[in-house]
């Protein structure tokens, strides 16, 4: 594939270097140094756009894509609040976007464990459920994607939980723990505890190489598709 990356910080840079081992050519890069509009009209010449911004240029960046017919896989955080303007764009413009809060293979067998934890739980109001994330100090959104996509799976299948927080909060909401601590590439704990016992579920990243060897995964998957994907759609989950 030859493939465009948006974003060249250290997801960008992971991500072209198993790019590049595997085979594929990464002939387009743009950074905040060269997203003008002459570089973007280079779109028409790539197979698929991988974006890593954040939350303040992603979904222009999306739109960008899709106006240039490109495929678009985007792992920025922090804008889930507009991914529903970015999956309503790409429908009403025949385009093939894929968004994930993490790429990881791992992390999203993770996030089907917490899914049917979540469900097993949901009546057993003895116990509370917290989330805590760990990561690098350079990470700048609290918490995390992968954190809040956890929140909102629990909150999806139990009745007594509907919001999250990282303050104190009322019973029905899920408070997340973040820490920032070098040089941890992504720890995520969710745990249940109750007067008599707890259970917990733990992934931890050892580097970035899973995030981007997954971000390759989808963009391969969504290369010659339209529409709107996930992660479920890429693994067969």
């Amino acid at each position: 594939m030859k493939i465009a990356l948006i974003g060249y910080g250290k997801m960008g840079k992971a991500i072209e270097e198993i790019a590049l081992a595997q085979g594929h050519t990464v002939p387009l890069i743009i950074d905040h140094h060269s997203a003008d509009h002459k570089t973007f009209n280079e779109l028409s010449t790539i197979d698929v756009a991988i974006e890593f911004t954040g939350a303040e240029s992603a979904l222009e960046n999306i739109k960008k894509c899709i106006d240039a017919g490109i495929p678009v896989v985007s792992g920025s955080t922090g804008w889930l609040y507009k991914l529903q303007e970015a999956e309503f764009y790409c429908s009403e413009n025949n385009g093939t976007f894929l968004y994930a809060s993490n790429f990881s293979i791992g992390v999203n067998i993770f996030f089907e464990i917490n899914t049917r934890l979540a469900a097993l739980m949901a009546r057993r109001d003895e116990y509370d459920v917290t989330i805590k994330e760990i990561h690098h100090t350079q990470k700048k959104d609290v918490p995390s994607g992968t954190a809040i996509s956890l929140a909102e799976q629990i909150i999806k299948e139990n009745p007594n939980k509907d919001n999250w927080s990282i303050t104190n909060g009322k019973p029905e909401t899920i408070i997340i723990e973040s820490e920032r601590i070098d040089p941890a590439a992504g720890t995520h704990h969710v745990r249940y505890e109750s007067a008599i016992d707890n259970i917990e579920i733990i992934h931890t990243a050892y580097n970035r190489k899973g995030f981007a060897s997954g971000a390759l995964a989808a963009a391969g998957f969504i290369a010659d598709k339209k529409g709107i994907f996930t992660m479920k759609d890429v693994l067969g989950l």
